[in-house]
């Protein structure tokens, strides 16, 4: 059996099963926050030094600082960073955009797909340490005097691939350990991490950009690559990796109750069939307590299995003319990894002939689940421990047609246009409009992350408590039109007015954002007509968001196309309104189905 472990679990102390439940959440929600937090601080410091790339050099580069003089006294170029001094530099730094984001999208198809069929500790921890190594490899052109543009484009292709890498894979890690009761709450305070790593990287490459910005780059790289090694030491992507308890993903539980005669099917009156001819159970229950455990088992050659049951596998059949003929029916390995074989088919056991038969304990008592039967007998834990083993991943196309997928792909494409246009421009138009510095500019675009952090949870919260995520969403997109307008209008007349409306625009435009690609994201991966395979989590949310991360990628592209800042405004509006129109069918749904269960009485 292969050790799923990682190995800093091991220098942990031990803890019992219900010790072990909570601290385990506990610690995936704090890890997954630090790991994409990483991820979206390492793509922040590019929208930041734009500034510094190309900048009037007739002015002081910061408030305070003395004016440099041109050599021939007339030029106001001469101290940008080629190629990036050109007369079309806004395009030039609009490629370092198309280049990213296009190469993200591209990526984030193909991720899903991959994490899903890895070890997610393996996928995760190795897509982070590269994520470091590229970030801080943009940074490098500064301290080796590079300036070709073909090296930051190519960084970029390079950079987005392995961003890819993380949202699926920590979408995926909470959603396995985490079921649907609350998940809007729990995920859109847990999304925060993604304007908490826009915050952190703008601080930070802020701090360097007037002075040296190859580190602007180089600081983020190097914690990013630092937490990549502990995700490789302590990521735990799957809560049997460690004998806990699997979540309830219908909604009634965060956690499935261990040790009750509870079936998972949603529907009672139509028991769950399980085909026990293929499957392979792995079941931990090395730290539980004594009772846990088969005793005085013997076998056919007179052994006793006195450890927990570390796995079992159905291998052969049971003739009902001789059930006790000695044949292997299945194989059994114990505690101490010595595997037991031919244990006697007991007349208890298989009478049917041709049927395998296999034999799960749970404290103590052994059941009987033969291919075909009911198994709602065996406790609900280890009910879904069966189910998880026998899920298989789902295709790209076969996650387009999971109802509701198509709908919020598109919304979400409209929706991160919008957001990546302010991720990637925010400061540079603050520089523009406002008149202020590169480090001031990009402190006061910090108040849109932290608008979104509480659009993130508001959004959550309003939609586990009144139902419908995709009513939520339109709602604050119906806001986020005409603030974005106010914005436009006067945002630059004060630092007041820049603050007050940041914060605003970062609110209504990071909500739906949030709540789609989190909550809503985690709701369809987990939908009714997949019939609870979670193994669908990753590649749902991998086509969601990937088909997202081409708006992302065309709207800062076109924010550099377009020459007049009014004109950017009024494609991001008209986004919005795409946006909200995407979900129509939807909001409908929700509303009719709310306004039945308000005449019913439900």
């Amino acid at each position: 059996m292969v050790n799923r472990k990682p190995p800093g679990i091991y220098v942990l102390p031990s803890l019992s099963r219900e010790s072990r439940n909570v601290a385990y959440r506990a610690w995936i929600l704090i890890l997954t926050f630090l790991v994409y937090t990483c991820y979206h601080m390492s793509k922040k410091p590019v929208s930041v030094v734009k500034n510094v790339l190309y900048r009037n050099c007739s002015v002081p580069i910061k408030e305070g600082y003395e004016l440099e003089i041109a050599p021939d006294n007339t030029s106001t170029t001469f101290c940008d960073w080629a190629p990036f001094d050109q007369p079309n530099h806004k395009q030039l730094l609009g490629s370092l955009d198309l280049a990213f984001l296009f190469s993200y999208a591209f990526g984030m198809f193909f991720s899903g797909h991959i994490a899903e069929r890895l070890n997610l500790r393996y996928f995760l921890s190795g897509g982070m340490m590269l994520v470091g190594i590229f970030t801080a490899a943009f940074g490098m052109g500064y301290f080796f005097n590079i300036h070709s543009i073909y090296f930051y484009v190519g960084i970029q292709v390079v950079s987005g691939l392995v961003q890819s890498s993380g949202w699926p894979s920590v979408v995926t890690c909470v959603g396995n350990w985490y079921g649907k009761g609350k998940r809007g709450l729990i995920m859109g305070i847990w999304n925060s991490h993604t304007s908490v790593g826009n915050i952190l990287g703008s601080l930070i490459a802020g701090a360097f950009v007037t002075t040296s910005w190859g580190w602007s780059f180089a600081v983020p790289g190097l914690i990013t690559f630092g937490i990549g090694v502990i995700v490789f030491f302590f990521l735990v992507p799957d809560p049997e990796d460690v004998g806990c308890d699997m979540p309830d993903q219908h909604g009634t539980h965060v956690v499935a109750e261990h040790g009750t005669n509870k079936t998972l099917n949603i529907d009672p009156t139509e028991p769950e069939k399980i085909d026990l001819t293929t499957i392979s159970v792995h079941v931990d229950y090395g730290a539980l307590n004594n009772s846990n455990k088969i005793s005085n088992e013997t076998t056919a050659n007179g052994e006793v299995i006195n450890g927990p049951v570390v796995s079992v596998q159905t291998t052969d059949t049971v003739d009902s003319s001789n059930p006790t003929n000695g044949r292997t029916v299945f194989s059994v390995q114990a505690a101490n990894d010595r595997t037991v074989d031919s244990l006697n088919a007991a007349n208890d056991y298989a009478p049917d002939s041709q049927k395998p038969a296999i034999i799960i304990s749970t404290n103590g008592n052994p059941n009987l689940a033969k291919n075909g039967q009911s198994y709602s007998s065996i406790d609900a834990s280890t009910q879904a421990l069966i189910k998880h083993k026998q899920e298989k991943p789902i295709t790209i196309w076969g996650a387009f047609f999971i109802p509701g997928v198509a709908e919020f792909s598109l919304c979400l494409f409209c929706a991160k246009l919008v957001s990546y246009t302010f991720l990637f421009w925010l400061p540079n138009y603050i520089e523009h409009t406002a008149h202020y510095d590169a480090e001031k500019s990009a402190d006061v675009s910090t108040l849109f992350d932290v608008g979104g952090i509480v659009g993130g949870i508001a959004a959550g919260l309003i939609s586990d408590n009144f139902g419908g995520r995709a009513t939520t969403c339109a709602v604050m997109l119906i806001l986020a039109a005409p603030v974005m307008y106010i914005y436009n209008l006067y945002g630059s007349l004060s630092l007041a007015h820049s603050i007050g409306l940041s914060f605003a625009c970062g609110t209504l435009v990071n909500g739906p954002y949030a709540l789609i690609t989190t909550a809503v994201s985690a709701d369809l991966g987990t939908h009714k007509v997949l019939e609870g395979n979670t193994k669908a989590l990753a590649t749902v949310t991998a086509v969601i968001d990937g088909t997202g991360s081409i708006g992302a990628a065309i709207g800062p592209l076109l924010a550099g196309l377009i020459p007049v800042w009014n004109d950017v405004f009024i494609m991001l509006i008209i986004s919005d309104i795409l946006a909200l129109l995407c979900l129509i069918r939807l909001v409908y749904k929700e509303l009719r189905l709310d306004r039945l269960l308000g005449c019913t009485g439900d």
